[in-house]
Order: structure tokens, then C-alpha cells, then sequence
């Protein structure tokens, strides 16, 4: 079977049974636990039903350490908490047409986004020649190592902030949070990035662009830090942050 065939019917199948689950845990937000390991499930189908050559086998290991570091971050998070604030209000917003909506805008809709995003992988997947390991295979690797610090790194540094009682209500300013305002979404975008590059055996380079770019799309103009920083518009101490702290690049001084 085409393997871009074979990664939408199981991306397909994968998010409609979390969907289902979500019904019965009757939270929305358990989406954004699926998203990791979807990643993982389409990573390494690509690697078992493709070429099996060394740049797949890295990617699928990067690509596993990245979606159970995050999927246990975020169900751990969540676990102890109400609904996620975002999922709650297009609760209330979408009324009777909650559970087709969640289905087809929660769901399906990520399920797409997670198709584009590792559109690298399966070009790479699906390429019948490849070439030998390069230079620029080694910097993906770099590249994606420093994502994932950033993401990782950035992640626990706001979790040990937002645990003290006292910072209650204050902005995470100390650590990667102050070279900037997201570095757990510049470490996100970073890696992807680093992907990008260890797929590049692939005659397809220009096409496999659209994981990259998609992911950068989302985190810079959709659902990441617009949707993120709308929550705290009018906080003095985030106007504040915003005016000092540059939103996604880290500054070096």
C-alpha cells in the first residue's frame, strides 16, 4: 500500500478512537495527549512498511523520544485539572453541535495538521533511492536536539514555577523564559525543523517543506502563541514581559 495512504487511514482511525475516548472521559483536551503519540504510531509504520534506511530509523527514534516526552508531560499536567480553559469554551460556544464539531474541528482537523507536519518522514518513507549519510543529516540531528532542549528544558522550568503557590498569578519570566516569551514553542518548531533535515535523502525536498512550515504556521499565527498570549492581555506584568522579552527567537544577550 502507498505509504501516504496508509499514514491518513491511520491517522484516520488513531483520532477517531481518541474521540471516542474523549466522549467517555468527557474532556476534549485529551486530544492534545493523542497529538505526540500519533506521531510516534505514523513514524514508525513509515519505517516498518518504507526503505528502512538509517535516516528513517533516526527519525522515528527522535520522533519517539519527542511524542512520549510531550504526551507525558501534557497528561500529567491535565490530570489533576478541569478541562483545558480553550476546550471548555468551545464547550459552552458550540452547544448542540459540540460533538460533531469536536470531531471534526478537534479531531479530524488534527489528525490533518499531524499529515502535514510529518509529510517529511513519509516523502522519505516512500523514496526508493537513498542517498548515503551527509553533513546536513548530522546537523538535523544538531538542529533537533536543540529543539528538543528548548521544548524540554522550557516545559519543566515553567511546571517548578507554576508549582510554587507563590508565583500564583505571575508570569514565568526566569530560565529560557527570559531569552523568550515561548521557548517551548521555538524548541517545537526548532526540531521540526531538524527533521526536515534528516529527511533530505529525499528527491521530494521541496514538498517535504510543508511539515515544517505548517508547524511553524500553527505555533506563530494560529494555535500556539496568539491563542496563548490572547489569555493574558491587560496583565501589566505581561505588558511588561512582552515589551522586554522577544516572543519566539531567543535573544543571546
Amino acid at each position: 500500500m502507498n505509504i501516504f495512504i496508509l499514514a491518513a487511514l491511520a491517522i484516520f482511525l488513531y483520532m477517531s478512537g481518541w474521540f471516542v475516548v474523549s466522549l467517555l472521559a468527557h474532556r476534549n483536551d485529551i486530544a492534545d495527549v493523542a497529538w505526540g503519540i500519533g506521531f510516534i504510531v505514523v513514524a514508525w509504520l513509515s519505517y516498518v512498511f518504507g526503505n528502512q534506511s538509517v535516516n528513517l530509523l533516526v527519525v522515528a527514534v527522535c520522533v519517539t523520544f519527542w511524542g512520549l516526552r510531550l504526551a507525558i508531560h501534557i497528561h500529567t499536567r491535565n490530570a489533576r485539572k478541569k478541562e483545558d480553559y480553550r476546550y471548555a469554551q468551545w464547550r459552552l460556544e458550540w452547544g448542540s453541535w459540540f460533538i460533531v464539531r469536536s470531531y471534526l474541528q478537534v479531531y479530524l482537523l488534527q489528525g490533518v495538521f499531524m499529515f502535514l507536519v510529518i509529510s517529511p518522514v513519509l516523502w522519505l518513507a516512500s523514496n526508493s533511492y537513498v542517498f548515503d549519510w551527509a553533513w546536513y543529516h548530522t546537523l538535523g540531528v544538531v538542529v533537533w536536539i536543540v529543539g528538543f532542549i528548548f521544548e524540554a528544558v522550557g516545559d519543566f522550568q515553567l511546571r517548578v514555577f507554576m508549582q510554587d503557590p507563590n508565583n500564583k498569578g505571575r508570569i514565568m519570566r526566569y530560565g529560557l523564559w527570559s531569552r523568550t516569551r515561548h521557548p517551548n514553542y521555538f524548541g517545537e518548531v526548532t526540531l521540526w525543523w531538524g527533521v526536515w533535515l534528516i529527511t533530505l535523502s529525499t528527491p521530494y525536498m521541496l514538498w517535504s517543506l510543508i511539515g515544517p512550515l505548517t508547524i511553524t504556521y500553527l505555533i506563530l499565527f494560529v494555535s500556539g502563541i496568539p491563542m496563548l498570549e490572547k489569555k493574558y492581555e491587560g496583565n501589566n506584568e505581561f505588558e511588561e514581559y512582552k515589551r522586554t522579552t522577544p516572543a519566539f527567537f531567543p535573544r543571546l544577550l
